[in-house]
């Protein structure tokens, strides 16, 4: 209804590289919080108070999973503490496994794009369970600023903001050197593609009846479309 692009997935649907890095750039000691993580708060700050500003933030996976549930527009402290409060409050019902599909559903991805397999059908054309080193690093930096780094729209900054996810990767054992230096040398995509949507009004009708059977030859169907988009135009 909102106009977005979102699919439902699995962890077994994503390569676990990709995952690996996820957790080892966004929020190290997943596996070991109850939602909030102490020690990154401390960290946050202490170079608060020692920089005067921002330098890290202290958000862990299950808070943006929070965030995205309920969305904010105000940034304030109260804000955050509420979203501390739900973080919580998800860890006591959901396992980590679970957070992380949901958290990979949800999560933007530049334009109208939600979740992790919109994404790489939309920037590479291929399922996430075959994404390469390089395309990885791009889809684990763009949640955190999806519209400044779209790569369609903001190629250079996509580049930059894969590159340092990638030199992150170096000694957490998420990626081996070689993998780190071949996705610096991969190229970033500069356009989206379509969304596969075929047979629009077949697939509504069917899903609209419950059943669930269809008989379709896709290289036909495609021509047809085709044939019937000329017409129209």
């Amino acid at each position: 209804r909102e106009g977005a692009w979102r699919f439902q997935v699995k962890l077994d649907h994503i390569h676990p590289q990709f995952l690996s890095m996820l957790v080892a750039y966004e929020d190290r000691r997943f596996a070991r919080h109850r939602g909030i993580d102490l020690m990154a708060v401390a960290r946050a700050g202490w170079q608060l108070l020692t920089n005067g500003r921002i330098v890290s933030g202290a958000s862990t996976i299950t808070m943006q999973l929070a965030r995205l549930v309920e969305p904010r527009t105000e940034r304030s402290l109260s804000a955050k503490l509420r979203q501390m409060v739900r973080a919580v409050q998800i860890e006591r019902r959901l396992t980590k496994d679970e957070i992380l599909e949901r958290y990979l559903t949800l999560a933007p991805y530049g334009g109208n794009l939600e979740g992790i397999r919109a994404a790489t059908l939309a920037w590479f054309g291929k399922e996430p369970k075959r994404l390469a080193p390089g395309e990885a690093a791009l889809l684990v930096s763009l949640p955190q600023l999806p519209e400044r780094r779209r790569p369609d729209r903001h190629h250079e900054a996509a580049t930059k903001a894969r590159d340092r996810v990638l030199d992150r990767m170096r000694g957490t054992g998420a990626l081996a050197a070689l993998d780190i230096e071949r996705g610096r040398a991969s190229p970033v995509p500069e356009t989206r593609r379509p969304i596969p949507f075929l047979a629009a009004h077949a697939a509504e009708r069917a899903l609209r009846e419950r059943r669930y059977q269809l008989t379709l030859s896709r290289p036909v169907q495609e021509r047809l479309e085709s044939v019937a988009l000329e017409a129209a135009e």
